[in-house]
Formats: C-alpha cells, sequence, structure tokens
C-alpha cells in the first residue's frame, strides 16, 4: 500500500491548479494499477469553499471517483483500519473529522491508523528549528482515541531539522512524518506492522524503529535493508 499525505499542489508554482490536478490524477491512476493508494488532502490542496464558507480540497472527489479512499474516507484492509482525513480550514470541517474519528473508534478492528496532513501539537514530527507547527486538536484526538499509527506530513523540514523528526510516539501511538526533499526519489517511510518496523529513506540517510520497542533516539541507521523490504 502506498499512502500520500497531502500537499499535492505546488502552490507557489507557475502551472495552472488545474492543470496540475490533471496530472496528478494521471499518476495516481497509473500508481493504482500496481497497488493499493490512499490520498488525503494537505492545505496547499485547497480550490474551493463548502456550505460553511471553508476552504476545501473539492477535487478530491475526482480522486475518490478513480477508486481511491481519501478525504472522509474508511479502508479496511484485514483487520487493520484506515482513517482517512480531509486537511480543516473551520469549525464545520473540524467538527466533521472529529465525528469520523468517533465513528471508526467505534468500529471492530486489530490496528488503527489514520492519514491525517498534520502532525500533532508536542510532537518533534511538527517541529522547525525555530518553533512547533503541530495541530493541538490532532493531539486531543489521539489522547481520546489511541490510534496505532498517524502518518502525517505538513511540516517539510521536520525530520532534517535538528529539533525535528520523521517519527515520535505519543502514548501508545506512533507518529510518522518523512518530509519533503527536492528529487527524483521522495523521502518516505516503509512500514511491516507485522515485523513491526518503520524505515525512513532520504538523502540524509536511512534510519529505522521498532515499533514494540520504547522509543529511543538516536535512531539506529539502516545500512542493509530487511528482506521484507528487498522483497
Amino acid at each position: 500500500m502506498v499512502v500520500i499525505g497531502g500537499d499535492h499542489l505546488d502552490i507557489s508554482g507557475f502551472v495552472d491548479g488545474r492543470v496540475q490536478i490533471a496530472v496528478i490524477l494521471k499518476y495516481l491512476k497509473r500508481l493504482m494499477s500496481r497497488t493499493q493508494v490512499i490520498v488525503c488532502s494537505g492545505n496547499h490542496d485547497l480550490d474551493s469553499r463548502n456550505e460553511a464558507g471553508e476552504k476545501v480540497a473539492r477535487w478530491m472527489d475526482k480522486v475518490r471517483r478513480l477508486g481511491i479512499p481519501t478525504d472522509g474516507d474508511s479502508l479496511a484492509v484485514g483487520d487493520a483500519l484506515f482513517t482517512i482525513c480531509p486537511w480543516w480550514d473551520g469549525p464545520a470541517t473540524r467538527q466533521a473529522v472529529f465525528e469520523q474519528l468517533a465513528r471508526d473508534a467505534r468500529k471492530r478492528k486489530k490496528s488503527w491508523i489514520w492519514v491525517y496532513h498534520s502532525p500533532p501539537e508536542g510532537s518533534p514530527t511538527s517541529r522547525t528549528r525555530e518553533r512547533s507547527f503541530g495541530d493541538a486538536d490532532l493531539t486531543g484526538w489521539i489522547e481520546t482515541f489511541g490510534p496505532d499509527i498517524v502518518l502525517t506530513g505538513h511540516i517539510h523540514q521536520a525530520p532534517f531539522d535538528g529539533a525535528g523528526s520523521w517519527a515520535d510516539r505519543m502514548g501508545a501511538t506512533w507518529i510518522f512524518n518523512a518530509g519533503r526533499q527536492i528529487g527524483p526519489t521522495p523521502a518516505h517511510i516503509a512500514i511491516h506492522t507485522e515485523q513491526r518496523e518503520a524505515l525512513w529513506f532520504s538523502l540524509a540517510g536511512s534510519q529505522a524503529v521498532r515499533l514494540d520497542a520504547p522509543l529511543q533516539r538516536p535512531f539506529p541507521a539502516v545500512t542493509d535493508p530487511p528482506a521484507w523490504l528487498r522483497s
């Protein structure tokens, strides 16, 4: 499975957003022909307003029509449940996200994974050298509902900054943010839920954490990817 946690559009670029969307949809369609794909929106993806006047990524409806789970959707894969949350711009959308999480909390599942663009407040996955840009509401929702994993993005430089990180643990919940780098291969995280291992790959190097062990820093470097990843 491939999870893309938002900020698909380049809002500072010279290419019209509608053209960017068309290209992104083309590549998402190609990707979904090879594997299961999950996509959520980020703050760079907002292209419309809802009935409450809040900014939303309306074009995510086109992603859904491709057959890709996206904002507001849930996906059960075996005994794991994925909850895919939209970027929220105001109280109406925020309330919808809370209701989505509360609804999925009542569903039967062995593991619960959230796809949520912003990392939580108080986590190094949301930090730059100067300050934290995390989502305080997400921090509260993690404390309330206790997901196993939250896959985020938003703070592009967090893993590359001395005060930041690509991985964190809040209680029993693991938080991941791969960060953003320029180049042909994006910074990315590979997670094996049965082997209980997560690995981060970037131009700055590769690191690993054990999901069944206490959080310890510095994270060990990965010099030889495990067999499950090579295969």
